[in-house]
């Protein structure tokens, strides 16, 4: 008798597994990104860890990553997180996005190159959602500040998410 595994959603598999799918044609990146963008949506109000996204711009980058797939003569080729969807913590540089740590003093401040731990997900084909919340300077147990709030545990609400 032959078992089959119940298809899990895109937003509960590995990374690797999504790269792995996106590049082998099973899934589309620019799928694996609505699933995520929805999920965030979805759950914002209740969570608010998403503090800045960039839903639109990874669309375009999960478009652009399934046309490499679809041109590459080898897509085993790609890089490793080709496609795949991350966030990325605002306390950690990103070109463009903020980059205050919670810090009210810092609100408007704006990345002007992306750290090297960015850098790497990128050159590894990773697509940014957005940046999440951290706790203010990263020194807190809980995520929580005065810029961008609270940070709630996904599963209960009245628990923290704990911090970075």
């Amino acid at each position: 008798m032959t078992v089959i595994a119940p298809t899990r959603s895109p937003t509960e598999r590995s990374a690797l597994d999504l790269a792995r799918a996106i590049r082998t044609g099973e899934t589309s990146s620019r799928s694996v990104v609505e699933a995520h963008i929805e999920q965030l949506e979805r759950t914002h109000a209740r969570i608010n860890a998403i503090v800045v996204n960039r839903y639109e711009r990874a669309r375009e980058e999960a478009d652009t990553a399934d046309a490499l797939v679809a041109e590459a003569s080898d897509p085993e080729s790609l890089p490793p997180l080709h496609g795949v969807p991350c966030t990325i913590k605002e306390s950690i540089a990103m070109l463009g996005m903020p980059n205050c740590a919670g810090l009210v003093s810092r609100r408007d401040w704006r990345s002007t190159e992306n750290a090297p731990t960015v850098q790497r997900l990128l050159d590894a084909g990773a697509i940014p959602l957005g940046v999440t919340n951290t706790p203010e300077l990263c020194l807190w147990i809980e995520t929580e500040n005065r810029t961008y709030g609270r940070t709630n545990n996904a599963y209960d609400p009245d628990r923290t998410a704990g911090g970075s």
